[in-house]
């Protein structure tokens, strides 16, 4: 071998090494910004997956720093390659991808003969409104598919910050209208018995989907029957209830990355984040109506039981307001909609993790709906934190509360 030769490769192994040391200390100072409780199952689990998702994000940021590709563009692909299988169709469950009113979906039935119509599932997936896919929730599709015996339809909506609201909210209502309409016809599913459920951005698409049908009030055929509302992310008013103080730092989901999401899928000016974060977004009369709703007091104690400051906040930056104020409408925050429109609503399913920003979100709205007389099914995950329904069937990376969760779900399908 030459010397010169020697020298490259001996200097690229060191440049490799570098970036890798680099890496890890990256890696490793963001973990310990991060927070997992006692209370959470294997939280070494827990600390590794967040781990390789903080190493994804830098490895991304530092791609784009050279040119080479888009941070969310990396992300996407690398966490889908992560998640995605490709399992042909299990025996007993047919899988197809079409298309619905020129939206990408991909629809699990089951096989077995019936002798009644099936019921109908519509699922909107999470992913902050900018991640996750069809592929990415196939798992969980086929188990609830196939474990409640019903047909299942995956709803593949545009993502921002290339599309921004309502883009999303549009898909899924042009993709569930079209699925309520042949649901007979086309796949022997009772359109009176097809329900709307997704997790977290997915369940606040659910909501607000369930609304705006509400308010159109239409054919009871071209609606709903139940929405199922996994962890759902609800309302932008207030980002200092008590689990958005006590999680602010558990993965997979940090109180300051949530308002990320919330204004990307606005509209892309993350420069009020701070002032979303600390109250100062929303007009002093605005938080005396948001009070009835947004109160502290509405929660059970043992959700203020963790360290919860009750924060006061008595001022408002005019210009701020200006910036998000489409973020406080019920397309965008479903918990602060009029009581006409939450009477309108379905019966609700909602899922809801200690260890969870968004825990209060649905438990705020599960009050809401029984107050105004809607009927309410609520699992709470004790020990469970945001997102753990994702890691149904992915091996030794699943969660002993993970099943049980999705199991919750099931259960509730089966009763429509």
């Amino acid at each position: 071998m030459e010397l010169s030769t020697a020298i490259l490769i001996t200097g690229a192994a060191a440049l490799f090494a570098a970036f890798l040391l680099l890496l890890i200390g990256i890696v490793y100072s963001e973990l310990m910004n991060s927070e997992i409780p006692p209370g959470v199952s294997n939280p070494g689990r827990l600390r590794f997956i967040h781990g390789v998702l903080v190493g994804i994000a830098i490895v991304g940021r530092i791609l784009e720093k050279l040119g080479l590709c888009n941070q969310l563009g990396f992300t996407r692909w690398f966490t889908s390659w992560l998640l995605i299988k490709n399992k042909p169709a299990p025996p007993g469950l047919r899988i197809k991808d079409l298309t619905f009113a020129n939206v990408p979906v991909r629809v699990y039935e089951p096989t077995a003969p019936s002798d009644t119509k099936r019921r109908g599932l519509v699922y909107l997936h999470g992913g902050g409104w900018m991640m996750g896919s069809i592929d990415s929730y196939d798992e969980l599709c086929r188990y609830i598919a196939t474990e409640s015996d019903t047909t299942v339809v995956s709803v593949g909506y545009r993502l921002a910050p290339e599309h921004r609201y309502p883009t999303q909210l549009d898909d899924c209502q042009a993709a569930t209208c079209h699925f309520l309409q042949v649901a007979d016809k086309d796949f022997g599913v009772d359109p009176r018995r097809v329900a709307v459920g997704g997790d977290s951005a997915g369940g606040n698409l659910t909501a607000a989907l369930c609304q705006r049908l509400a308010e159109k009030e239409e054919h009871p055929l071209t609606s709903p029957c139940a929405q199922i509302l996994i962890y759902p992310v609800l309302q932008m008013a207030d980002f200092n209830l008590p689990s958005y103080q006590q999680n602010h730092s558990v993965p997979v989901l940090f109180r300051d990355r949530m308002v990320f999401y919330y204004l990307h899928y606005l509209n892309g000016d993350t420069s009020v984040a701070e002032d979303v974060l600390e109250g100062n977004h929303v007009p002093v009369d605005l938080k005396l109506k948001y009070r009835k709703w947004l109160s502290p007091d509405r929660l059970p104690t043992e959700c203020k039981a963790r360290g919860f400051h009750p924060k006061v906040m008595n001022s408002h930056d005019g210009e701020v307001y200006d910036i998000i104020k489409t973020g406080l409408e019920p397309g965008i925050s479903p918990l602060l909609a009029e009581d006409a429109i939450i009477r309108k609503m379905p019966p609700a399913f909602i899922l809801t993790c200690e260890y969870d920003v968004l825990r209060d979100d649905g438990i705020l709205f599960k009050r809401r709906l029984e107050d105004l007389g809607i009927p309410v099914s609520w699992y709470h995950v004790s020990d469970g934190f945001h997102g753990i329904v994702s890691f149904m069937d992915q091996g030794w990376l699943s969660f002993p509360s993970t099943k049980p969760a999705v199991n919750s779900i099931v259960n509730y399908v089966k009763t429509l």
